[in-house]
């Protein structure tokens, strides 16, 4: 048995209506809602030979159908042809909404991750660049309170980390900004990932301001540079994680707390998000992902690139019953906006 014309157009009608409505799908539904010019008891027959092919599925005795994974796979794989070709997203809109405030890569994957999150109604996340290769080009120490410092540690691409240090003896202003400077020129150049191996000479070359800066320095170099090797070697910004709450599926307490408590688990999203490829576009359904977490969900992923290494994904995970039309052109539009305004304003020409 074929999917035939007739047949593609009640699937595809059964999808989009349960895509709207979340509830399973009649014959008398299709045929008031669609114009298909067939009887209902046509539709009813041809709904009986998608469920033997393995595209519906009926919940009970007496329910209508809902789609399965396998259906939701035929329709985006068709789906997608046209997708390739057009996008319901205004790409030149988006750019101008991420380039809001947009003077640090950090504020552009913030802007990214919140607008794919508002326009899709889902779960958003962007991995940001890969740590550990990332270049040095400035530390710079602010003070916050007596005891309290700031590390703000400047990257090629201009990605800027910090972290919070506590001292105990407080450092006076002049001698954090010579800290500072000396610090910067010590490891400009240095890739984060090679910090541990170079600290104990670095120490040994900054000796010299000793004398001006009395021994807070050498209280404050070992734990600074221990806390410049620990910044993860990914990062992931995540928006809408409670929307799934708003979905008739998870009504389930126990389902929602395991989707909220997977998606909140950095490692887990690290391994979900890993770059394995160079698809421009990912899409897995149902019981194609991996976690039991996420077979009722799909996972629509995209990359983004900078100085022309790929080196981040961004993406969205929703229902199987997702609207895949509009999240996967979004998902799409996001990456190629990305990738202009990372292009544009901060390709790195220092970076090898």
């Amino acid at each position: 048995m074929s999917l035939d014309k007739r047949k593609i157009k009640i699937l595809k009608a059964i999808i989009s209506s349960y895509i709207d409505n979340a509830e399973a799908v009649g014959s008398r539904t299709i045929s008031k809602k669609y114009e298909l010019g067939v009887s209902p008891a046509t539709i009813r027959n041809e709904m009986s030979d998608l469920e033997e092919m393995g595209f519906l599925i009926q919940p009970h005795a007496s329910a209508g159908r809902i789609p399965t994974d396998k259906a939701y796979r035929y329709y985006v794989d068709d789906l997608w042809k046209k997708v390739q070709s057009s996008s319901n997203v205004n790409l030149h809109q988006l750019r101008g909404i991420i380039e809001e405030k947009a003077n640090e890569m950090d504020s552009v994957f913030k802007n990214s991750v919140r607008i794919l999150s508002q326009f899709t109604k889902y779960t958003s996340f962007i991995v940001a660049p890969q740590l550990k290769q990332a270049i040095i080009k400035r530390i710079q120490l602010v003070p916050v309170t007596d005891k309290k410092v700031l590390l703000v540690l400047v990257l090629n691409s201009d990605i800027v980390k910090q972290v919070m240090i506590n001292l105990s003896n407080t450092i006076p202003l002049e001698q954090m900004d010579k800290i500072s400077s000396s610090l910067t020129e010590k490891m400009y150049g240095h890739k984060l990932g090679d910090i541990d191996s170079v600290k104990k000479n670095i120490i040994q070359e900054l000796y010299y301001i000793r004398e001006s800066s009395g021994d807070s320095l050498f209280e404050l170099l070992p734990y600074l540079m221990e806390q410049i090797g620990k910044f993860e070697d990914f990062n992931i910004y995540a928006d809408g994680i409670t929307n799934i709450l708003n979905l008739p599926e998870y009504n389930d307490v126990v389902k929602a707390r395991e989707f909220i408590s997977f998606v909140e688990d950095k490692n887990s999203l690290a391994k979900l998000f890993q770059i394995t490829g160079e698809n421009a576009l990912d899409i897995s359904i149902g019981h194609e992902n991996q976690y039991n977490e996420l077979r009722d969900c799909s996972l629509i992923t995209a990359t983004y690139k900078i100085n022309g290494k790929l080196i981040g994904k961004i993406g969205v995970i929703g229902p199987t019953r997702m609207d895949y039309d509009k999240v996967i052109s979004t998902v799409k539009s996001m990456s190629e906006a990305m990738n202009e305004i990372i292009s544009q304003n901060f390709n790195d020409d220092k970076e090898e």
